[in-house]
């Protein structure tokens, strides 16, 4: 029995079954000897401040106790486990068994699990795989244009090549003109012929004219509007060839929107056609020694607000663009001992008011045209106030152009400090620093610059040069 003698806690459970009358009762919650309707705690808690009731107050904090102190352990596994499968549908039904309960873990064994839609996060459940020995396997994507427009708001899609669509299965929906957050991913709910029901609306007009299409696309882990969680112990295998890319703004090898808190450890994603590990509009997110490796675009994306991020001991490389990726809003993140290596453009890029984070001891090698690069944006939305400290920022570059820093727009108030930057093994990176026209000043301090081709140190704009 939770803390507290019995008494107080059938007291607790009288008050709450007199809760439920004048709150809408959304998900059943077990107490000592007893299975209720949980009420809505948000309703609740307001209704009961204006009627001054001290018992709902009382209740509100011992369901957050219950809450917190769950401890139930469900496995999941090829066999010999709590519940056995080999695809995403039991997986799913063991998160969604110890949601019901408030929280608690999920372990999932070794092997090779198909995942058809995305195993869904659920707060207070914690995942723990077995490394890289728990595989979960993108399925091929089925992919076919719209025979009718998606209006924005609709539940529904006409599709011109139905067959390969099941029930259960993921769903991304989308046109030439709808890229990003305007991309709707969900789940097929029904099925009437070509007419598939989405478990999410459209969020815009997805126009025929427009090459409107969907594919079974969808991030392998997600998690929404989740807090309390940690996932560890897994490797994603995107299956890039067999499957259309999917925007990181909707999706990824793992996926967050709006997960804030949520731990995501020792984790790799592989060859993901799109982001390794995307987080958007979540604060809070800690990555820990996770790996994405070969993704057709991003390796490590936090992005559209989110604040506090921090990234540490991760290594992301031979990704087919950037790789780590601030996007938008990125505040007051802390990125340690990281390694981003061989991507195919950039190693680290930083831009639309990505402002106050601190960079250390992370290896930025080997990129396919710069190691650093602040993005073209104007002074309001610069990427100000960040901070690089003992990096090894190497041999980036290619034939044609190589930069060990690049700072475009007008961004400002960057300062670099005992860094190591230069060419150790290549002769591909042509400049250090090198400053656009109305960027900075730089603050540089006891930096090693090591055999530029043309300049350790070029401003576009001379005049902005402090050592002049």
């Amino acid at each position: 029995m939770p803390r507290g003698s019995k008494a107080i806690w059938d007291r607790i459970a009288a008050h709450f079954i007199e809760c439920i009358r004048f709150s809408k009762p959304y998900e059943s919650l077990i107490l000592p000897g007893l299975i209720i309707q949980r009420m809505n705690v948000a309703t609740a808690y307001e209704r009961g401040v204006r009627k001054g009731s001290q018992e709902t107050h009382l209740i509100i904090e011992c369901w957050k106790l219950m809450r917190g102190q769950t401890n139930i352990r469900v496995s999941a596994g090829i066999s010999g486990s709590d519940l056995n499968g080999n695809d995403n549908r039991i997986l799913q039904a063991a998160i969604d068994y110890v949601a019901s309960f408030g929280g608690g873990t999920v372990e999932i064994g070794p092997g090779r699990y198909t995942m058809y839609d995305s195993l869904h996060l659920r707060s207070h459940v914690n995942v723990i795989g077995s490394g890289e020995e728990t595989v979960l396997v993108k399925a091929p994507a089925a992919i076919s244009n719209l025979v009718l427009d998606g209006d924005y708001g609709e539940e529904q899609v006409t599709l011109e090549s139905p067959e390969s669509f099941k029930v259960g299965h993921g769903i991304t929906v989308t046109d030439d003109r709808s890229g990003g957050f305007h991309t709707i991913v969900g789940t097929i709910l029904w099925q009437d012929e070509d007419v598939f029901g989405v478990s999410k609306p459209m969020a815009g007009d997805y126009m025929v004219a427009n090459n409107a299409r969907a594919a079974s696309t969808f991030p392998v882990v997600s998690g929404y509007h989740i807090e309390g969680v940690s996932i560890k112990g897994l490797t994603i295998e995107g299956s890039k060839d067999a499957n259309p890319y999917l925007t990181g703004c909707r999706g990824a090898g793992i996926f967050l929107y709006r997960g804030h808190g949520t731990r995501i450890l020792n984790c790799r994603v592989l060859d993901y056609s799109g982001d390794g590990i995307s987080f958007q509009q979540s604060h809070n997110v800690t990555l820990e020694a996770c790996t994405c490796r070969g993704n057709t675009h991003l390796g490590l994306h936090p992005g559209s607000g989110s604040e506090s991020p921090t990234i540490r001991y991760c290594t992301s490389e031979d990704n087919g663009q950037i790789g780590l990726f601030l996007c938008w809003r990125v505040k007051f993140g802390k990125f340690e001992n990281n390694k981003l290596l061989d991507n195919g453009v950039t190693g680290i890029s930083i831009g639309h008011k990505d402002t106050d984070n601190t960079f250390r001891n992370n290896r930025c090698c080997g990129n396919g045209t710069q190691g650093v690069l602040f993005r073209n944006e104007s002074e309001p939305m610069a990427a100000h106030r960040n901070y690089f400290e003992q990096n090894d920022i190497l041999d980036n570059g290619n034939d044609k152009e190589g930069y060990g820093v690049r700072v475009l727009g007008e961004t400002k108030e960057l300062a670099f400090a005992s860094n190591r930057i230069g060419n150790e093994s290549t002769r591909r990176q042509q400049y250090g620093f090198y400053v656009g026209e109305k960027a900075g000043p730089l603050v540089l301090a006891n930096n090693e610059l090591l055999n530029h081709i043309e300049s350790d140190v070029h401003y576009e704009n001379e005049a902005l040069n402090p050592a002049i």
